[in-house]
């Protein structure tokens, strides 16, 4: 499924509801990366009802245990468009016995992608359908081609005091201050995934040579910041509500940091943005 206008063409695919192209059309240049074995096949998944996995790949739920693949179940699912104008598009899934089999509660997911000139405005929406209350938490992973990787810089829209919770070599928070960070395949590698919380930027701008992305984070507890490799010429800019375990917890699932609580046949819904620019 594609929409487009004059600044933007954005195809969408059914794996994932997850954009497959994104093109700058002044300049010819794809924006979001595009998956490679020899890295990262993903491109841009969303993560529910979890972001990451458990310690111990699963968890409990009414005394009976339950697995998921890393990040939920979006990313591997096939969602139906039930909706699509020239500058809007509605990816869908219900839940059924295969997800249910994973994650035990009913539920209506929806993404919403809209065009406005040079921005790409995304929306999520999940009702609960069930019965019970359904424990869940949601975040971002879209990745976005950088193909000068160390001559690219994240600029925070202010300057930040925030914490940063490093995972490489047992876990620790450490208050940290900048307004920038310079692309770094080192920085990464070292600290496996850039774990942020407590920003205040409403935004930050990926300045590259090409043109700059501003993406909102705007209501994201979390900023984690990701690629595969030193080799990889791509950057996950990820917002989260919640994490996976970072180490081992004694917690049960709804507990876990980050989770959030949906009642019957109530809707969350969330939303960010991005916009190519010069």
């Amino acid at each position: 499924m594609i929409i487009e206008n004059d600044v933007l063409r954005l195809e969408v695919c059914e794996a994932g509801g997850e954009i497959a192209s994104l093109k700058y059309k002044k300049k010819d240049l794809e924006v979001m990366w595009q998956g490679d074995e020899k890295h990262w096949k993903g491109k841009n998944p969303t993560l529910f009802p979890m972001v990451g996995n458990t310690y111990s790949k699963d968890y409990m739920i009414d005394g009976k245990t339950y697995a998921m693949k890393n990040h939920g179940l979006i990313r591997y699912a096939v969602l139906k468009c039930i909706k699509k104008s020239d500058d809007e598009i509605t990816m869908e899934l219900k839940s059924d016995e295969n997800t249910k089999s994973q994650y035990p509660f009913d539920f209506t997911y929806q993404i919403k992608y809209k065009l406005i000139g040079n921005r790409v405005i995304v929306t999520y929406l999940i009702t609960n359908d069930s019965s019970r209350i359904m424990p869940f938490t949601f975040g971002l992973h879209p990745g976005f081609n950088v193909r000068d990787f160390t001559s690219s810089t994240l600029k925070f829209a202010c300057p930040e005091t925030a914490t940063q919770i490093h995972i490489h070599d047992g876990v620790c928070e450490e208050k940290v201050s900048f307004d920038h960070w310079d692309l770094s395949h080192e920085t990464i590698a070292k600290e496996q995934t850039i774990v942020y919380k407590d920003l205040k930027s409403p935004y930050v701008d990926l300045i590259m040579n090409e043109y700059k992305i501003r993406m909102a984070i705007d209501g994201f507890p979390f900023l984690a910041l990701w690629s595969s490799d030193p080799e990889a010429n791509f950057l996950c800019i990820e917002p989260w509500y919640g994490h996976g375990d970072f180490e081992k917890v004694d917690v049960p699932f709804e507990k876990r940091e980050g989770m959030m609580s949906l009642s019957p046949n109530k809707s969350f819904m969330t939303s960010y943005w991005f916009e190519v620019y010069e």
